[in-house]
């Protein structure tokens, strides 16, 4: 595998400093969030109201808002440089949870959105704010948590169940707690099994992104949901271990949104539409499709534009 990058090192020590915190705090504290070290200018919950970036007035500067996996697995430093070198567009990416990423969009303050909040993604389509919502890639989300506990989890009939037994054994678990698309599909799943565990000793909300959180979670030797892609690019530093995989729960959906400019009329219109149709053609889909092979002996993403994959709700 590569080595970390300099982003990378730079994050793993704010995780070290929020480790610290949450020693002191105890189970069922609540990390502050933190500055993601790849954004320049963007808080974490949506509620906090993420920061924009400043705009220009130059038509190639094109202001994507993403949810922090894209970043955190290396795929944007795969695609958007080539996006940049065939249409000469600067693209400026926000990685933030996807609730903070649409909100970036809600507000006319990102030109394109790629997301994986199927519900908050149709709601920002429904209020006029985004249009062309399109269908990018898919993978999934996982369980992970410490190999010695892990078995306990693993054997069980669905991901509701494995919940169940996390949550009956107390043992210690991780949320992102940031509406990111990975928070929310949580929350489903906890309300799915019948459990509540907000204020339950064994919950913490780290109110970071999911590279941070799973540092954070391999430092409590503690379970946590994440991406795949994102396990994946941080495995090697981590002791975590799959515990629960492959229930239709889990399938994690990205989609390409603009931002509407006739509703915003300082939103770069053509850049988003630009962007987008990059990432549904086919050699960007070819990309998508391969990358992670080579590191990781797995593909990261599978590429799902115009239906190319079969999905049982590929709207989300």
């Amino acid at each position: 595998m590569a080595r970390p990058s300099e982003a990378h090192l730079c994050r793993a020590a704010l995780v070290l400093c929020s480790w610290v915190f949450l020693i002191a705090c105890g189970p069922g504290a609540t990390i502050a969030p933190e500055q993601p070290a790849a954004v320049s200018a963007a808080t974490i919950a949506d509620t906090a109201g993420p920061t924009a970036m400043p705009r220009t007035n130059n038509p190639m500067d094109l202001i994507l808002s993403t949810t922090t996996s894209t970043q955190d697995s290396g795929l944007l430093d795969a695609i958007i440089p080539l996006f940049e070198q065939q249409s000469d567009y600067r693209v400026k990416t926000i990685a933030v949870g996807s609730g903070a990423a649409i909100a970036l969009g809600r507000r006319g303050e990102a030109d394109v959105v790629l997301a994986h909040a199927p519900e908050n993604e149709k709601q920002f389509v429904e209020s006029g704010a985004g249009i062309d919502r399109r269908l990018v890639m898919y993978n999934d989300f996982i369980l992970v948590g410490p190999s010695t506990t892990a078995s306990s989890v693993r054997d069980k009939p669905d991901v509701l169940d494995a919940l169940r037994t996390i949550a009956t054994g107390k043992a210690t678990f991780i949320s992102r707690g940031d509406n990111s698309g990975t928070h929310q599909l949580e929350q489903k799943l906890w309300e799915a099994a019948g459990i509540t565990p907000q204020q339950q000793s064994w919950y913490v909300e780290s109110g970071s992104g999911m590279g941070q959180t799973l540092q954070i979670a391999d430092q409590r030797q503690a379970y946590t949901l994440t991406d795949r892609a994102t396990y994946l690019a941080a495995r090697q530093r981590l002791a975590l271990v799959v515990a629960f995989e492959g229930d239709p729960l889990l399938i994690n959906i990205y989609h390409a949104i603009a931002v509407n400019p006739e509703r915003f009329t300082q939103v770069n219109g053509a850049g988003a539409q630009a962007l987008i149709q990059f990432l549904l053609a086919p050699q960007t889909q070819q990309l998508i499709g391969e990358f992670g092979r080579e590191t990781f002996g797995q593909a990261l993403f599978t590429p799902c534009a115009q239906n190319s994959c079969k999905l049982q709700n590929p709207d989300g």
